[in-house]
């Protein structure tokens, strides 16, 4: 597998105290099957779906014990410079960069606004080994308060191109890397989220059936945010997981509406 292009959606962690629990839950919604613990880094733990990598659970680090959370990876080519071009666009390094063994090396940050990310320049671990597909990340929106300058901040980073939705009623941007398929999306946090949300990046996960994928989830305890609705992009729905972590999941093959018009932003 090649390396993933600078910026692209690489790869996505989450921190679980009970890991069991989460490899339960993750196993019956998005039918995730789970390697051997790598003791020697923290228990991190790889899932697969249909024996490729898509993505990793792990055990909190002590003192960072809390609420779960998913963690999306942006590909950096040289997480140092990452490191330094986040500083300078006003970002929070969390955790400084780091080599993580031959797997490849990490840093964590948040952008302006607080939106947790992380940034992996790939070793032998290159990232997802499947997209797009049932069981494999699908999207990413960085949920946003300051959209203005989360948007200043993510092209200041990464080589992106933003498009903006010509809606009136809503403030979301696509970014791609110079070409016809977008990699992420920014959607602004209105008056319907709660002041104590943060903001945050949302991660997709694809599914064949939504509206089966949300009754899984929630016959195992998960808390249904909103949805399943219809889009022109897929079916989707978001969740908060037993232990807190928030997720979507999506169908990409049902699809509803026009797409709409987007304009160089």
């Amino acid at each position: 597998m090649t390396d993933f292009p600078e910026g692209a959606p690489c790869w996505a962690d989450a921190m679980f105290a009970d890991l069991e629990g989460a490899k339960s839950f993750y196993g019956d919604v998005l039918g995730w099957t789970f390697g051997e613990s790598a003791s020697e880094y923290g228990n991190y733990t790889q899932a697969y779906s249909d024996g490729k990598a898509v993505a990793a659970i792990v055990p909190p680090m002590p003192g960072s014990e809390g609420h779960s959370a998913w963690c999306l990876y942006l590909s950096s080519r040289d997480v140092n410079a990452t490191a330094e071009k986040v500083k300078a666009a006003g970002g929070t390094l969390l955790m400084e960069p780091m080599q993580v063994g031959s797997f490849g090396s990490m840093m964590l940050a948040t952008e302006p606004g607080g939106a947790v990310f992380g940034a992996w320049q790939s070793g032998d671990h290159k990232g997802f080994e499947k997209t797009g597909e049932p069981g494999s990340f699908a999207w990413a929106e960085f949920f946003s308060r300051e959209p203005a300058r989360t948007d200043d901040f993510l092209r200041a980073v990464f080589p992106y191109h933003a498009k903006k939705i010509d809606d009136p009623g809503m403030d979301y941007k696509v970014f791609d890397l110079g070409g016809e398929m977008p990699v992420l999306g920014r959607m602004q946090m209105g008056d319907d989220f709660p002041p104590q949300v943060p903001s945050y990046v949302c991660v997709y996960f694809a599914v064949d059936d939504c509206d089966a994928a949300v009754k899984r989830a929630t016959d195992r305890g998960a808390t249904l945010q909103f949805g399943p609705m219809g889009s022109p992009f897929g079916r989707f729905a978001a969740l908060t997981d037993p232990q807190g972590a928030n997720f979507s999941v999506i169908d990409m093959t049902t699809t509803e509406g026009e797409m709409p018009n987007m304009s160089d932003a």
